[in-house]
């Protein structure tokens, strides 16, 4: 088949699919056809271009085979084609012709596997996905967001990702994971951005996490899961037990580890904090205190560390020190919601904004939608003023401003 020939038929095949013809939503008749301009097919009408005859020669076959009908411009007849109109007659060897599966089939196809595997994965957001893509293809809707109707295979893999996610109950690597249930160590990661929009879509409490904070819930690692902590405690294991308040950068234990310790000699700590960044972890100093590297959204390895911390320490009290911008803001309510603990914020406020804010960054249009969609959702929250002032300045900052040089 000419170039001319598979380019037209696969462009009219596609705005039929796109149609209220295809859905039979149509109220009035509907021509599906692909108008000749110098935009559309710039080659047929370039004088210095032999194009115009093979063009010619290509549509008239179509015709011919009963694919398509061919409208010439008026006062130009057999010499300039105004459009031409795809046969639905010949619909069928149209999609023949271009080696193509109808669409309508491939949404059959589709619709049969999700009906398979509604019946193998159980799980909420797996579930969630299945339902949505199939109340969109029973209208014919598109699902191009999450997959590929010409690739059911892939389809099938996702989904099986997803639900595998989910019923995940022990601590893993993610390429451990991916030979486990694909025999492949790099099918997972092949997926990973279509599991994240998933997640992100269809997963509680996930819209605003990254991709590795959503797998570390489900105890699935890039690498091993370190807890870091520093402070004038003794850490025990077993029998023994180790001093690391001498420790200026504090210590990290395995996510493996943390059920085997405890908190001892902790007579002297006061304050419990939270640290949402790395460099500030690693910077801050504070007296009587313990701090606990949470970075960004805790999981269930820190959650576990947080609670026997609480366990240890009940009259403490317990903070977390977080970047002032939204995102500081939904980690540390999602922090007290998860772990049940009475977290105060620290160095969250008015105050602290307006003393750093020369150092600030400017908000971004979606800072600002998240920011008004808070305070319509909980327009009492306690850090409202901060969040107001924020809109107003039109400024956030990171922790990392607090540290070091300048501070």
């Amino acid at each position: 088949m000419a170039q001319y020939e598979k380019r037209i038929l696969n462009q009219l095949l596609d705005s039929y699919e796109a149609s209220t013809l295809f859905t039979g939503k149509n109220k009035v008749a509907v021509h599906i056809s692909f108008p000749f301009n110098k935009k559309t097919i710039p080659a047929y009408f370039d004088e210095s271009s032999l194009a115009y005859e093979e063009i010619h020669a290509s549509m008239e076959r179509l015709e011919n085979q009963g694919l398509i009908r061919i409208e010439w411009k008026k006062g130009k007849e057999g010499h300039i084609i105004s459009k031409v109109i795809l046969q639905m007659d010949g619909l069928d060897e149209a999609y023949a012709c271009v080696s193509r599966t109808p669409r309508a089939e491939q949404i059959k196809q589709n619709r049969e596997l999700l009906s398979e595997l509604r019946e193998r994965c159980h799980t909420p957001i797996c579930r969630s996905l299945i339902d949505h893509l199939d109340r969109r293809l029973e209208d014919a809707r598109s699902v191009k967001e999450f997959i590929d109707l010409s690739n059911p295979s892939e389809t099938e893999t996702l989904l099986t990702a997803i639900a595998q996610i989910e019923q995940n109950c022990r601590a893993c690597y993610i390429r451990e994971f991916s030979i486990e249930h694909f025999h492949d160590s790099k099918i997972f990661e092949s997926l990973s951005g279509k599991i994240a929009k998933v997640m992100h879509t269809f997963g509680e409490d996930c819209r605003e996490k990254e991709l590795d904070e959503i797998l570390a819930e489900y105890g699935i690692y890039h690498t091993p899961n370190y807890v870091y902590f520093k402070g004038n405690v003794s850490l025990g294991i077993g029998s023994d037990a180790y001093p690391i308040g001498q420790l200026r950068q504090g210590i990290g234990i395995s996510g493996e580890d943390i059920e085997r310790i405890s908190f001892r000699d902790a007579g002297q700590i006061k304050k419990v904090i939270t640290i949402e960044n790395l460099t500030t972890f690693f910077r801050w100093e504070e007296p009587e205190s313990l701090m606990v590297y949470l970075g960004g959204y805790h999981n269930s390895v820190r959650r576990a560390l947080l609670k026997e911390l609480y366990r240890t320490l009940p009259d403490a009290e317990y903070y977390h020190f977080g970047d002032i911008d939204v995102g500081g803001f939904l980690i540390y309510e999602d922090l007290c919601r998860k772990t049940g603990i009475p977290f105060r914020r620290y160095k969250m406020d008015l105050d602290t904004l307006v003393q750093y804010e020369r150092f600030g960054k400017p908000l971004t249009e979606n800072d600002r939608v998240r920011i008004e969609r808070m305070l319509k959702e909980k327009p009492d929250v306690a850090y409202g003023d901060v969040l107001r002032y924020m809109l107003d300045a039109g400024v956030k900052v990171e922790q990392e401003c607090f540290t070091g040089p300048l501070s």
